[in-house]
């Protein structure tokens, strides 16, 4: 049985239907998972929100329905996740609040750097790609999303840094293994941790995933949360049901 619930149910589809809005998924590298799954209900709501890396464009659309007064900016330099976020953004109840950019977050960056006029942001969300010393994936499209060498942390979390207003909140989900570099990379830009939740496929398992909350520049404690997508028995666990309620149609 599969320890992630959203995975079982997605397994490898063109196509997801959530509550409100559907994801076709037929070009992108990476499809619906529990890492976006988890971080689109559990990211830093905002009211101007840039989702960098947006993939099919799952993040962007669940924070557009989470957040209803919400203006949301999203990249994505692969050319065929485009193709199914710009078809996902379309034909959705909240196109009119979703605007995608073709291009890296690095040529993101350097044109908002060399504008007078640029955006900036108090809510940032990313499924960060984190396989780092590991051997990259011969697919292209499935490197780009899940290599650091498309988008290393220290850019990443640097440019984010310069893109977010003071106080500003910086979402992301990233495996165990990555977890102290990321967040000693985010201490020495200048974030402090605001909330870390940690995330088990089953009690008596270690930790599968964090969601990460960074503050831009506030000191404040450290909020801790711990939970289970299952239960002992593999039934889903009544803090995932409620979680995704408004989001998944079967749970």
């Amino acid at each position: 049985m599969r320890e992630d619930v959203l995975g079982e149910m997605a397994g490898r589809k063109d196509f997801f239907q959530f509550k409100q809005f559907a994801i076709h998924q037929s070009n992108a590298g990476m499809k619906v998972g529990t890492d976006s799954d988890l971080l689109g209900a559990l990211a830093a709501e905002g009211r101007c929100i840039l989702d960098v890396g947006t993939g099919t464009g799952v993040l962007s659309l669940m924070m557009a329905q989470r957040c209803p007064e919400a203006r949301i900016t999203a990249i994505e330099i692969d050319d065929d996740a485009v193709k199914d976020a710009s078809l996902n953004f379309s034909e959705s109840k909240f196109s009119d609040r979703i605007t995608l950019h073709h291009c890296s977050f690095q040529d993101y960056l350097l044109k908002s750097g060399e504008s007078t006029d640029a955006i900036l942001f108090d809510s940032v969300v990313c499924n960060p790609p984190y396989f780092h010393n590991s051997m990259e994936c011969p697919d292209v499209r499935r490197l780009r999303a899940r290599h650091t060498s498309s988008l290393p942390f220290e850019v990443l979390i640097g440019g984010v840094y310069e893109l977010l207003v003071d106080g500003g909140l910086f979402s992301v989900c990233i495996p165990p293994e990555v977890l102290l570099a990321f967040c000693e990379e985010c201490q020495r830009v200048g974030f402090t941790l605001r909330d870390i939740y940690s995330i088990k496929s089953v009690p008596e398992q270690p930790t599968k995933r964090y969601i990460l909350v960074h503050r831009k520049g506030v000191q404040g404690e450290v909020q801790r949360h711990e939970y289970c997508m299952r239960n002992s028995d593999r039934s889903v666990s009544d803090w995932y049901k409620e979680l995704m309620r408004d989001f998944l149609i079967h749970v």
